[in-house]
This record gives structure tokens, C-alpha cells and sequence, in this order.
């Protein structure tokens, strides 16, 4: 997926947990199938997940992330009533992988991807409950500090410009072009609070047409309260979509940001996965069919 992706494969997750962790050195190793594209993601016996960055990058940068990750996954599984992966340990560079590496608990679960719950009420209240537990937490005076989603919309210009470009072709260019000139200019108001920040299908873990679990905590931290609306767009359908909103009690410039989140996020997936990921791409597609829809 990535120009700089490191392979990694399930002989080598077999050797480094044996060199590192030879408690676990008699269990199975399988790598699963995943639209992920950060982490290759390897089961370990029944109830560990080990996760491998995919894109290479310094060791002592990259462990710095894993660090802060795991700090922000237990912070998020303190609030969340939603079963999420615990941090276990952080592996180090060996074998045939450059980088260092983690270890957290195995959720069971069927993603969004595959037990599809955009038509459901009862999910959509779900999700406004973990949004609403992660805001209720509180930042402890820390804000948003990054360059990825969460600050300012028009501080993505140069990337939105990037994705105009490659979707020549792909997508109607010129209404989307329109839809951002829009979107970049809509103000924010309100002050950060706490968030996953990447609630995508993938990421949800469903049961019975309810939300059983959320992977990929390791995000969670301040952003714009419109951050993690997101995944009315991603998520749901036109009815629950409403449901999730009135939850929430959303008003129409916090909505609006989220449809913008959403858009810039989706504007990525489209051409960038269109080969190497068609599921995330496909994501991209019918996220942007569901903003342009309800921007008629």
C-alpha cells in the first residue's frame, strides 16, 4: 500500500516473540486479513494481537509513538463501557523487522466492514454513547497539537489540492472542489475535547446490530468535538444518521464540521487505495456519495 511498507511475515512474529517473549513462544502466530493501513496486525494464541508498523520510519521515533499509543489506549479504556484493546508490552527491532513493535489484548468481534450496522438505530445510539463518554473525560488542559484531523480545516488546503489532482478521472472533481471551498471556510467554535479520531468501519467491532468493541485507541486525544462525527458519515445511513445526531445533540456548524472531517478523510481513500486497498478505497466512494447526497 505504501512506497516505504516493510513486509512483514508470520515466520518472523514467530522468531521475535520467541527471542523476546518466550512465554508466548508456544502459541500460534496467524496473520489476518485487514483493510489496516498502518499496522499488519498477527494473532497470538487465542486472546494477544501483535501490531507491526507498516511504513519504515526511525526506531526511537516510532517507539516514541507506540509509547504515547499505549498511554492513550488505557487512558481511552478507563472511560469507554465499550470493550477495547489493552496495551501488554512493546516489542524491539530483531530478526527480519527494523522497528519496534506492540503487543495489546485480542477483541472479539466482526468489523463494520463485514457486519454491516449502517441501518441500525440501536447502533447509532451506541456510538453517541462512546462519543459522549470520550468528550465527558475531559482534557486535563491538554489540546490538539498535531498535523492530521482535529485542528483547522483549512490548514489541509495543500492536501485536499493533492487529492483533487489524483482524482481527476475518479471522481467529479469540480462539485467536490466546490463542496471543500465551502467546508474550509466553516469556523470553529468550541473548545477541544477528547477523541478516538479515526472511527472508521474497520475500527468498529459489531454484534447483533450493536457496537461490541472499538480497536485503534491509540489515537485517543483532544480534538475538534467534530473530529469523531466522522463516523455518521462512514457508518450510517440517512435514519440512524439522525439518530446519532440527536444523541449527541448536535448543532448545525458542529454537524457540518463533521461532514467536512469526513470529506477530507474520504477525499484521501479514493485515489490513494484504488489500487492497493479497493476496500478502503470503496470506503472513500461511498462516504463522499452519502455527503453529496445530503448537500443537494
Amino acid at each position: 500500500m505504501h512506497a516505504d511498507q516493510v513486509d512483514v511475515t508470520a515466520e518472523t512474529v514467530a522468531a521475535l516473540i520467541q527471542e523476546q517473549f518466550p512465554r508466548w513462544g508456544r502459541r500460534a502466530i496467524r496473520r489476518l486479513p485487514s483493510t489496516g493501513t498502518v499496522n499488519a496486525i498477527f494473532r497470538v494464541g487465542d486472546d494477544l494481537a501483535a501490531r507491526f508498523p507498516l511504513r519504515l520510519a526511525d526506531p526511537g521515533e516510532a517507539l516514541a509513538v507506540l509509547e504515547r499509543e499505549a498511554r492513550a489506549s488505557a487512558e481511552l479504556a478507563q472511560v469507554s463501557r465499550f470493550p477495547v484493546p489493552q496495551p501488554v508490552a512493546l516489542g524491539k527491532p530483531g530478526a527480519d523487522y527494523p522497528m519496534p513493535w506492540s503487543v495489546q489484548t485480542w477483541l472479539p468481534g466482526t468489523v463494520a466492514f463485514d457486519a454491516d450496522p449502517s441501518g441500525s438505530e440501536a447502533f447509532a445510539v451506541d456510538l453517541a454513547d462512546f462519543i459522549a463518554a470520550l468528550r465527558a473525560a475531559g482534557t486535563r488542559g491538554r489540546r490538539f497539537d498535531g498535523d492530521n484531523r482535529g485542528g483547522v480545516l483549512a490548514r489541509h488546503d495543500d492536501w485536499m489540492g493533492t487529492c483533487f489532482e489524483e482524482s481527476e478521472g475518479l471522481l467529479d472533481v469540480p462539485r467536490l472542489r466546490r463542496l471543500w471551498s465551502g467546508f474550509r471556510e466553516l469556523p470553529r467554535t468550541s473548545a477541544d475535547v477528547m477523541s478516538h479520531g479515526d472511527l472508521i468501519p474497520g475500527n468498529v467491532l459489531v454484534a447483533g446490530g450493536r457496537l461490541s468493541g472499538v480497536l485503534d485507541t491509540g489515537g485517543f486525544g483532544p480534538a475538534d468535538p467534530a473530529l469523531d462525527l466522522v463516523s455518521a458519515w462512514h457508518l450510517l445511513l440517512p435514519g440512524p444518521r439522525d439518530v446519532l445526531r440527536r444523541t449527541l445533540g448536535c448543532d448545525d456548524l458542529e454537524w457540518e464540521r463533521g461532514k467536512a472531517w469526513a470529506f477530507e478523510q474520504a477525499m484521501g481513500l479514493v485515489w490513494y487505495y484504488a489500487e492497493s486497498n479497493p476496500t478502503m478505497s470503496a470506503l472513500g466512494r461511498r462516504t463522499l456519495d452519502r455527503i453529496l447526497e445530503s448537500s443537494v
